[in-house]
């Protein structure tokens, strides 16, 4: 009898060791009167140590951002502008290949409302939000707030009406007296091992060395166009035939260099200051400002190719040049005020672009780029004038400056449809799909190439009788790349310019046509099936798949997955393109794919109220969640479970979520099929 109950209580144990439902965020709330009618509501989160939790303003094609739900608002109160953050962290994610905008230890959210019906006595709240540590999460939290007697813009505070507590936990739980909120425990969206950890400083320094390194490209591509490269000479002599000395001469040279630098850099802090480092952020991912965007690249390119010139008032320039006569660094400061305003019609457009582009990263990325674009616009005036004779050697001006406006012409043409394809994302329309975007690549590089092969000249363009050797390399480099892009409208990756088009999965045809040896025709998929990664068919509705199981006589792959799960990927890429765990899951398994972050609605016949989360189930996504946690008592992916035709396990543990033991993987497949 002991040795029974020893046994069952070992069992017990290890099945709350390998099953899980994590909650690491505990939340609590206040609501305090400002005025007559308006209350500011605050969310205070504790977060667990090394969890994260993703930033309402985290960019699109990442990790799911927090949602903050106000359900009772209609008819009852007005939200005062957009939910604010507490401090947050950016590091850059280089699966998703965007620089994702989370809280670490703490978070705080306030919300500012205004009542228009003032016999409402609640303000019905629900946060959804994505924690991640080794493992990622979805969570749902519910907060039914009490409204404190009306008093005259005096502050006061309420507690939350309790709501059950929809986590049942027999850990304890550490919950302001005032507030209670109601856990609901969704859908993990990436599970992430002990073989993984968080984004760590390092790879925020990472995304803006990259952009410290392309602004500083920029800057000296800035250099060499006709508004610019024609001001070397010129300044660097004034202030050596001006100045007393060569010493003074030096000096004031890099006291221009600086004042250029303090220009540009001042210009990122103002941007950065007026519309704030998360507000930036949030517009980089918003449909409307990813059309402005568009447009204005679109306008720069044209100015550029050479349509118009693009120039600020000429009295600006006037009036700031008559203070560069007040000698001094106050008139030497005008003097590098001077350039960037004459300079306008050639750098307003690369500055603009990098300002948009520092925009999409968050923090202090727009600083960080105007300080790598004023260097390499700053350094030549500065080394020239401590090195006269290096002036010799510099080519003299001509047509070539201009030719080197029209290639960024093109260049920023080409971007242009990038932060289109943004918009095109986000509303789903699928009219900017991946061949449609690589096409029009296809298309400007080519125009590109027959530029600089002569083929082609534009408005500003000096008559040539033959180009130069470095032209015909350029070009030859623009063919190159045009070329490269073709295979993508077949379906190749493209992993240079992965960044820029479409994913694979939003386009026409997700695994490529033509011969692919990897593709399924459409005709030959069983019902409900689809083209998953490498090929394989996948289900991703649980009944739709076990029918066709049941007729193929095979054993079925539970695979729960998201859309944005990292670590989900990352195993897709690393161990299912192995070519005997490929022909596994292609030839002897069917493969269900059910994701928990599927947002799109259950009809209405089909929602329900879970008794195992004690949550209304209302998407796809809180289906498949529903399901995994009443039948495997866990909550975080991905998660694979191999089952026989009755829907019952072949396997006594779960494979190690490794993405670098494949061996681990095909063993664990092999051993469950051997079972059925």
């Amino acid at each position: 009898m002991k040795k029974h109950l020893l046994l069952g209580l070992l069992v017990f144990f290890c099945s709350l060791g390998n099953a899980q439902i994590l909650d690491p965020v505990k939340w609590t709330t206040k609501i305090e009167q400002k005025s007559a009618t308006n209350f500011i509501i605050t969310f205070n989160a504790t977060i667990e140590n090394e969890w994260h939790v993703y930033s309402q303003f985290t960019p699109d094609g990442g990790p799911l951002p927090l949602e903050v739900n106000f359900k009772n608002q209609k008819g009852n109160y007005t939200l005062v502008g957009k939910a604010k953050e507490s401090k947050t962290r950016t590091a850059y994610n280089d699966i998703f290949e965007v620089n994702e905008t989370f809280f670490e230890k703490k978070a705080q959210i306030t919300q500012e409302i205004s009542l228009v019906n003032k016999g409402v006595k609640t303000i019905e709240v629900e946060l959804n939000f994505q924690a991640c540590k080794e493992v990622c999460i979805n969570l749902e939290k519910k907060f039914s707030i009490a409204i404190p007697e009306l008093k005259n813009a005096t502050t006061t505070a309420s507690p939350t009406t309790p709501i059950n507590d929809l986590v049942k936990d027999t850990t304890a739980q550490t919950i302001d007296s005032a507030t209670v909120a109601a856990d609901t425990v969704k859908d993990s969206v990436a599970t992430e091992t002990s073989q993984i950890t968080p984004a760590k400083s390092a790879t925020t320094e990472h995304g803006l060395w990259a952009i410290f390194f392309i602004a500083f490209l920029s800057g000296f591509a800035a250099l060499l166009t006709p508004c610019v490269f024609p001001m070397i000479p010129m300044t660097v002599s004034f202030f050596t035939k001006q100045s007393k000395n060569k010493a003074a001469g030096i000096r004031n040279a890099i006291i221009y260099g600086i004042s250029i630098i303090v220009i540009y850099v001042g210009l990122g802090l103002l941007v950065t200051w007026i519309f704030g480092a998360d507000a930036l952020n949030a517009l980089s991912t918003n449909v409307w400002f990813n059309l402005i965007f568009f447009i204005l690249l679109v306008v720069f390119a044209t100015s550029f190719l050479g349509a118009f010139e693009i120039m600020l008032p000429n009295s600006w320039a006037n009036k700031v040049d008559s203070q560069a006569d007040r000698g001094g660094i106050i008139g030497i400061l005008f003097m590098a005020l001077a350039l960037a305003i004459v300079s306008f019609s050639c750098t307003g457009p690369i500055v603009g672009t990098l300002l948009v582009e520092a925009a999409s990263k968050g923090g202090i990325a727009p600083v960080v780029g105007m300080l790598g674009f004023s260097l390499a616009l700053a350094l030549p005036f500065m080394l020239f004038a401590m090195f006269p004779g290096w002036l010799n050697s510099l080519p003299k001006s001509g047509g070539w400056l201009n030719t080197v406006k029209v290639v960024l012409g093109f260049l920023e043409l080409a971007l242009a449809f990038k932060f289109l394809s943004n918009a095109d994302l986000v509303l789903q329309l699928h009219l900017l799909e991946r061949e449609v975007f690589i096409a029009i690549w296809i298309a400007i590089f080519g125009a590109l190439s027959l530029y600089l092969f002569g083929k082609i000249t534009l408005p500003h363009d000096s008559p040539v009788g033959h180009i130069s050797v470095g032209r015909l390399y350029m070009g030859l480099l623009s063919l190159v790349f045009t070329f490269y892009l073709i295979p993508g409208l077949w379906g190749a990756p493209l992993k240079f310019i992965n960044a820029f088009p479409p994913p694979m999965e939003y386009s026409e045809s997700p695994m490529g046509f033509g011969g692919s040896s990897t593709s399924v025709a459409t005709k030959e998929l069983p019902d409900g099936g689809k083209i998953g990664p490498h090929g394989i068919v996948v289900f991703d509705d649980y009944e739709e798949g076990l029918a066709y199981a049941k007729k193929v006589n095979k054993p079925i792959m539970l695979d729960f997955t998201g859309f944005a799960c990292v670590n989900c990927r990352k195993m897709e890429n690393n161990v299912w393109s192995n070519p005997n765990v490929l022909s596994i899951l292609k030839e002897r398994v069917v493969v269900i794919s059910l994701y928990v972050d599927d947002k799109r609605e259950l009809p209405k016949n089909e929602q329900f109220f879970s008794k195992a989360t004690e949550s209304e189930i209302e998407t796809i996504g809180d289906k498949w969640t529903d399901f995994m946690i009443t039948r495997y008592k866990t909550n975080t992916q991905p998660l694979y479970v191999l089952t026989d035709l009755e829907g019952k396990s072949l396997n006594t543990k779960q494979p190690t979520i490794s993405f670098v033991d494949v061996e681990e993987y095909e063993a664990w497949l092999k051993a469950g099929i051997a079972k059925f």
